[in-house]
């Protein structure tokens, strides 16, 4: 029996890495999506999940931890649009890409002056909320510093943290590691892109979805539902059951 989206998203539907990065090539090829409007879109969303769980009441400061790759460009983006909402972004990008996209997004961050820092901990210190765009879906392998400490430091933190489409450190099938770097990284809240992840069923924290590009066809394809977004939202907030918040 067909599930209607209009009651829940099934969260039982996860995209693998293998699945999610075809469906990412297909975007970009058949469905006629450039990598700019895919990652301008994913930024969007998860500016919106940030403005959800934390109201510029409970504090501007956000500390963004940019990752070298898309992950991190969805960050860079996420960033522009909180200083627009009124915030105060701060960047953590310890691995600047050579890549044009990359440049023109952080490009964009300057000229707003949005200040770049070196020093994660010292940040840390005096932030309201973090945003963590280190890795995504693709992420795989031992990671690299000099993320590490970084990730600990995350892990050890009581300020709120929110996750681009993965904890970073986490196994997109396995979830958390069971030991080392990022075992004890729970973050409180997690945006997932273009449809859940299997991490998810180890995530225990608010869960949104962030995806108001996919084509009914395209998510017929891929077997999964697509979530029925309010008004001018790009977030739907699920439960750890599925169910439409």
């Amino acid at each position: 029996m067909a599930l209607k989206t209009s009651d829940l998203f099934n969260n039982t539907q996860t995209l693998s890495a293998t699945a999610a990065a075809a469906l990412d090539r297909e975007l970009m090829s058949t469905g006629a999506f450039s990598i700019d409007q895919l990652m301008e879109l994913a930024g969007l969303s998860v500016s919106q999940a940030v403005y959800r769980v934390h109201p510029i009441g409970r504090g501007r400061r956000i500390l963004v931890a940019v990752g070298p790759g898309n992950n991190g460009g969805d960050g860079l983006v996420a960033a522009r649009h909180l200083r627009h909402y009124g915030y105060q972004p701060t960047i953590y990008y310890p691995k600047r890409s050579k890549n044009d996209l990359y440049q023109r997004l952080a490009k964009q961050l300057e000229d707003l002056d949005i200040p770049f820092v070196d020093d994660f901990p010292t940040a840390l210190q005096s932030t309201d909320h973090v945003v963590d765009a280190i890795f995504g879906f693709s992420f795989s392998g031992e990671v690299r510093e000099p993320f590490p400490a970084v990730i600990q430091a995350m892990a050890e933190t009581k300020i709120p943290i929110t996750s681009v489409d993965a904890p970073s450190s986490w196994n997109i099938e396995e979830g958390p590691p069971k030991s080392g770097v990022g075992s004890n990284f729970h973050p409180d809240f997690l945006v997932s892109l273009t449809a859940p992840k299997p991490l998810t069923k180890y995530f225990q924290g608010r869960h949104f979805i962030g995806g108001r590009f996919v084509t009914p066809a395209i998510a017929k394809k891929y077997d999964f539902d697509l979530p029925e977004y309010e008004g001018v939202d790009q977030i739907v907030e699920v439960d750890h059951n599925g169910l439409k918040l």
